[in-house]
């Protein structure tokens, strides 16, 4: 078994909603809080919610990213328009055990994990200590964020 942690965000229908349902269908051991969070990318879209779920796993990394597409498919997510644009739910891999994965459609750390208050600041409140592969501590990489002007 893993353990994984998996960005939830929402900016279409009943967010929350779509946010608890989906760390249902993935099995969450812990959920962060749910947060409001402006636009990141395409900033022209209504603003988002987002948590973390920490889910235990015996699939792989790739296996992981089949099944969240899958559950995000089931709950309706269109994967049409602009990228980062509007979206019932998205759900992404943000770090997978203390692996470290560079594979075409698969980067683990995601990529732009220590770039997003978003991700971030409720990774910070499940597992504030935790080293993220390549970097420091989540609670580093936060503190790092919002130091920036």
């Amino acid at each position: 078994m893993t353990v994984a942690y998996v960005g939830l965000g929402s900016n279409l229908g009943d967010r929350e909603r779509l946010i608890r349902r989906a760390a249902e269908l993935i099995g969450t051991q812990r959920l962060s809080s749910v947060i409001e969070t402006d636009p990141w990318g395409y900033e022209n879209q209504p603003r988002f919610l987002n948590a973390v779920a920490e889910i235990d796993t015996p699939l792989t990394a790739r296996q992981l990213l089949v099944f969240l597409l899958d559950v995000e498919r089931r709950l309706g997510r269109e994967r049409i328009g602009p990228r980062w644009g509007p979206r019932c739910i998205d759900l992404d891999i943000l770090l997978f055990g203390d692996e470290t994965i560079d594979e075409s459609g698969l980067v683990v750390p995601h990529p732009r994990l220590i770039e997003r208050e978003f991700a971030l600041r409720p990774l910070a409140e499940l597992v504030p200590s935790l080293k993220i592969p390549g970097n420091g501590t989540v609670q580093e990489a936060l503190a790092g964020l919002q130091s920036l002007p």
